[in-house]
């Protein structure tokens, strides 16, 4: 159920901000210039790539929070993430379109909550444990001997036969 969440939760962030990066970035080469200096351009259009690749991100988030062994760590790095294109994303579309040097203040946190959402993402796959096979009592109920009673498989081949 909390995968599950979680999940759903990455798949609509992960398509709110596509959506909205792609927006970004077409105002940024259509709109905006005829606005602004080209440098406050180039940073509104650093904010929608990063937002992209970050929503890109999430969309593979929100399929590996599904299983057991990864959800904890992708889980913290998807709101790193979220949080990273709010703050990083977010103050530099505020600062751009209402020229206020202020918001550029808050991007450093934004940049902050990105690389440690990313050394999340490696801790998941570091700690990451395949799951363990099925236990001899669970496999005699899918194969319906139990440890005691003598399988009907052949013994392994001995002798010259094992060589071939």
């Amino acid at each position: 159920m909390v995968s599950l969440f979680w999940s759903r939760a990455f798949l609509i962030l992960a398509g709110v901000f596509g959506a909205i990066a792609v927006a970004a970035g077409a105002y940024a080469s259509h709109g905006l210039p005829a606005m602004v200096e080209p440098r406050l351009v180039d940073m509104f259009d650093k904010a929608a790539r990063y937002q992209l690749v970050h929503a890109v991100a999430l969309l593979g988030l929100a399929m590996l929070s599904t299983f057991k062994f990864f959800r904890v760590w992708s889980v913290i790095s998807g709101l790193l993430f979220a949080a990273g294109v709010v703050l990083f994303s977010g103050s530099l579309y505020v600062r751009v379109l209402t020229d206020n040097p202020v918001w550029g203040m808050v991007t450093p946190y934004g940049g902050f909550a990105f690389i440690v959402g990313w050394i999340a993402l490696v801790v998941a796959g570091w700690s990451a444990r395949a799951p363990s096979g099925p236990r001899k009592d669970e496999l005699s109920k899918v194969s319906g001997t139990s440890a005691d009673q003598p399988s009907l498989r052949p013994p392994p081949a001995r002798g010259r036969l094992q060589r071939m």
